[in-house]
């Protein structure tokens, strides 16, 4: 909404100064004043505000000068047209949408590529970094998890892979790009002691798997 408020905006900025240049003949003014009424009654129906009734120059009819009758008129007249314009907008919209979604069905399969550069977590032991794909609107992972085991000095425990960390997500049918959203997850598990500031020797533990980061982004 916040978009096509925008866009509705600059086109009235750029109809105001066309109106303002007086270069324009009196039909073409006439015309374009039209248009900018039309579209701020769109943009007041869309945001619910009060719908301004007018008579056929695009003038605001004056209450006290006007009868009762004429006003709900015009008032039938002006929400007739909002609506006519919004059902046309909800048509290409569907239009739109429906080409997509033609267009995913004849394209068999996808594949997402996803190259680790780094891990800027400060950690203090080791870790396993799991990156894959989630839908948060079904609440629930699509993809298996691509894993990088981390080293506590910031570096990949396998060293040969150091700038080579690739991973493919393939198999991504057209039902996958037709969800609303999906998320890349990055979750970070603690390898070692039950506590980082366990440093007593008797209770020194190791191995253990601790919850320890996650972080998402949308990518469709």
């Amino acid at each position: 909404m916040f978009r096509s408020v925008r866009h509705m905006i600059y086109d009235l900025i750029e109809w105001r100064s066309q109106i303002l240049s007086g270069t324009l003949p009196q039909d073409e003014l006439k015309e374009l004043k039209k248009k900018v009424t039309a579209k701020i009654d769109y943009g007041n129906r869309i945001l619910d505000l009060d719908l301004v009734v007018r008579d056929e120059d695009g003038n605001i009819l004056d209450p006290e000068q006007t009868s009762t009758i004429s006003l709900f008129r015009a008032h039938e007249i002006a929400s007739k047209q909002v609506e006519e314009r919004l059902q046309e907008e909800k048509s290409q919209k569907q239009n739109i949408d429906i080409n997509r979604q033609a267009k995913f069905a004849a394209t068999p399969s996808f594949a997402l590529f996803v190259n680790l550069k780094n891990v800027v977590c400060k950690i203090g032991e080791d870790a396993e970094v799991l990156m894959s794909l989630y839908d948060p609107l079904e609440s629930k992972f699509i993809s298996e998890n691509y894993l990088v085991r981390w080293s506590s000095c910031g570096l990949p425990k396998d060293i040969d892979r150091l700038h080579n960390l690739r991973a493919v997500f393939t198999d991504l049918g057209s039902k996958d790009l037709k969800r609303e959203k999906i998320s890349f997850v990055c979750q970070i598990v603690r390898v070692g002691r039950m506590e980082l500031r366990d440093n007593n020797t008797r209770k020194l533990t190791s191995g253990l798997r601790r919850p320890f980061g996650v972080a998402g982004n949308s990518v469709h």
